[in-house]
């Protein structure tokens, strides 16, 4: 289950994450500690917000709250880009299609993940690199979303 191992990499850091009753955001970082929305529904929700939130750990600094500014905004997307990577790395697009995956329904199951989550994980991965990366023997087309595996 991917939100036990994100609580484990937290922890591997020294940051107390806990869940919480927040009316704002889904989560929130405050120097070593990490709340998470206490009533998020699924654990696979509750692993995107946290990977988002560790995102901001590894990536951001200072008070980004204020997201009219420009420096922050981009923090903000740094973050996400974070969790997007970690959750919803290349090498696992592959492995879903090697397993038969054949919808995005089905990945954001495979790949333990909301639907919302893949979407602006693949959005990501087209603004990074286009329409399609190459990774090995295989090509990862972003729009429309599909693996190929090429042949020799």
């Amino acid at each position: 289950m991917i939100y036990d191992e994100l609580l484990k990499e937290a922890d591997s850091v020294y940051l107390t994450v806990k869940e919480k009753p927040l009316r704002a955001n889904k989560g929130r970082i405050k120097g070593k500690k990490i709340a998470i929305k206490k009533d998020i529904s699924t654990v696979s929700e509750k692993a995107c917000v946290l990977a988002e939130e560790l995102g901001h750990y590894f990536t951001s600094h200072g008070d980004i709250f204020d997201q009219t500014k420009i420096i922050n905004i981009k923090q903000e997307k740094r973050a996400r880009n974070w969790a997007y990577e970690k959750l919803v790395p290349l090498h696992k697009l592959i492995r879903a299609y090697e397993a038969g995956v054949s919808n995005r329904f089905e990945l954001a199951l495979y790949l333990d993940v909301i639907e919302e989550f893949l979407e602006c994980a693949i959005e990501h991965y087209r603004e990074k690199y286009g329409l399609y990366c190459i990774k090995g023997n295989y090509i990862i087309y972003f729009e429309p979303l599909g693996v190929y595996k090429s042949v020799d």
